[in-house]
């Protein structure tokens, strides 16, 4: 079975019932997984494979009075048994879709300078490295 990389809503709280191992960083709350999906500006892209949870990618949009719309991706998770299969990417792919979609100028995502791993994920969809010493991928949306 294919897995499905999809943008989850209020609608979808039941999937968060079978979550794969180390996709989050602790066990997920229903509570706060009601309030994050019925919250407008915060996203969810999720992978499911065979009715588990096996990966997600959260961000919020937001707005500025002097800037256009910014998607903040707040961070990557794919189970041990699912990484190095494109994932992550199709995870990111879907959310900068969903910034295109709300007329977001750009996303962009900070990382760890030792975090390999996701310097070549978000280098994968275009993030580029700034000048400066933090490190903070901007990627294009349109």
């Amino acid at each position: 079975m294919a897995i499905e990389i999809r943008l989850v809503g209020p609608a979808d709280s039941a999937l968060f019932d079978r979550v794969g191992v180390d996709v989050f960083d602790g066990p997920v709350d229903q509570p706060l997984t009601a309030e994050f999906l019925a919250d407008p500006r915060h996203h969810l892209a999720v992978a499911i494979d065979d009715g588990v949870l096996v990966g997600m990618a959260s961000a919020v949009h937001y707005v500025h009075p002097d800037k256009m719309p910014q998607l903040w991706i707040n961070e990557v998770g794919v189970a041990s048994t699912h990484r190095s299969q494109g994932i992550g990417r199709r995870l990111l792919e879907c959310l900068i879709e969903r910034a295109a979609a709300l007329d977001c100028s750009e996303a962009w995502v900070l990382t760890d300078r030792g975090n390999t791993a996701a310097q070549r994920l978000y280098e994968s969809v275009g993030g580029m490295i700034p000048p400066e010493d933090c490190i903070m991928y901007t990627i294009p949306v349109a």
